[in-house]
């Protein structure tokens, strides 16, 4: 069973969620480092010698398909959980003028560590596969390939949680996939930590969760993701299976609603990071609908995703905060649709979502976010509020 990574200190950041009529991420955009930020991360420790604050907790098994119905979003038992800060950025590869920035993974996205790692706990997409294996796939015109620094370049950051469940993560094949298994498996012990989900050995170790405690509440991370064509076939989108290694794919969610559910019964927070959409399109794609209602249903408190490189609406959906798409992060293309970006903070009760914030920045030339602030960020702000427009989300209510 895998070992979660190094657990991060609680902390609050009251943030504002954009609204329409409610204009409130627009009203207070939050420039980095302005929110409390978590201390050092020490890296995995035995319950005798971890703060008191922390504690590990092992990575969940994904369950069978058959699972029990989900529970009330409320905790089971007392106390009632401290609510929790978590961040998530969009796609992040380190091609182009970005690996260089892996000569020294300690400060390769040190620009955006004040903004990812102010919250309790930060996720991202790691849009590559890992090592040095492997033949590039024949049959795509674009393949990534990274070396095992680029996790020590995120958890460094201040990202906890990189999903790979994406159209590159199996870029180099099954070679590949190997030298990626065995850099996630590092990276979990590493130092400083991070885990890796929607990627394994097979379809349970690809769809189990990451467990995290953070201040005595369990926040689960999921990942998975859907091609753009629901009718495609799983074997070409590299998706694991019961005998082999891929990504956790759902276009039968079956197996992804069930691992919701699972993480339902064990965690006060769920969140889900979905690889989901259609290339260049500002608005969720029906798949995408439909996927968030069916995980809403199952329990899960946040949805979010990326691939659609270009950023999508956030807001409500039968009490679950979804966030279409997140654009890209760190990137070594930009274009006036692929540079917008930023990082959405929400803050999660063990209720629900009860508070979000979006910290816009723009994609440099060299790759990596420049956070704005001032007219600037609330011009930003105002614009990412607007791409609810053309979804089925509403405005984050007062509490």
């Amino acid at each position: 069973m895998r070992v979660a990574a190094s657990l991060a200190a609680a902390g609050l950041v009251t943030v504002g969620c954009a609204g329409d009529g409610r204009d409130d991420t627009a009203a207070r955009p939050t420039a980095p480092g302005e929110s409390t930020t978590r201390p050092p991360d020490t890296g995995p420790a035995s319950p005798s010698t971890t703060p008191a604050t922390t504690s590990p907790s092992p990575r969940a098994p994904a369950p069978p398909e058959a699972s029990p119905p989900a529970s009330s979003r409320t905790s089971p038992s007392p106390p009632a959980p401290a609510p929790v800060t978590l961040a998530f950025a969009g796609d992040i590869h380190f091609e182009g003028e970005l690996r260089a920035r892996l000569d020294d993974p300690a400060d390769a996205l040190a620009p955006a560590k004040p903004a990812l790692s102010a919250a309790d706990l930060t996720v991202a997409n790691l849009e590559t596969s890992i090592g040095d294996s492997g033949r590039p796939a024949a049959d795509k015109r674009y393949t990534f390939q990274a070396p095992p620094s680029a996790l020590r370049a995120l958890a460094s950051a201040g990202v906890d949680v990189a999903t790979m469940a994406n159209n590159h993560g199996l870029d180099f094949g099954a070679a590949g996939l190997a030298d990626t298994l065995a850099a996630a498996d590092d990276a979990r012990t590493g130092e400083p930590a991070i885990d890796v989900v929607g990627i394994g050995r097979d379809t349970d170790d690809a769809f189990a969760p990451a467990l995290h405690e953070v201040g005595g509440t369990t926040v689960a991370v999921l990942g998975a993701s859907l091609p753009d064509d629901p009718t495609a076939d799983p074997t070409a989108h590299w998706a694991a299976t019961a005998s082999s290694g891929g990504v956790a794919v759902a276009l039968d969610p079956a197996r992804l609603l069930a691992a919701v559910r699972h993480a339902r019964d064990t965690a006060d927070v769920v969140a889900v990071y979905l690889h989901w959409g259609v290339q260049g399109e500002r608005c969720p794609s029906d798949s995408q609908r439909d996927l968030a209602s069916a995980l809403a249903g199952a329990g899960a408190d946040v949805v979010v995703g990326s691939h659609a490189h270009r950023l999508q609406g956030a807001g409500t959906l039968d009490g679950t905060y979804v966030a279409y798409g997140l654009g890209n992060f760190a990137w070594y293309t930009q274009s006036p649709t692929t540079s917008p970006t930023g990082v959405l903070t929400v803050t999660a009760d063990g209720t629900g979502v009860t508070d979000a914030t979006w910290t816009p920045a723009r994609i440099g030339s060299d790759g990596l976010p420049d956070f704005v602030t001032g007219a600037d960020a609330e011009q930003m702000s105002g614009d990412f509020a607007s791409l609810r427009s053309c979804t089925d989300l509403r405005p984050l209510p007062d509490r």
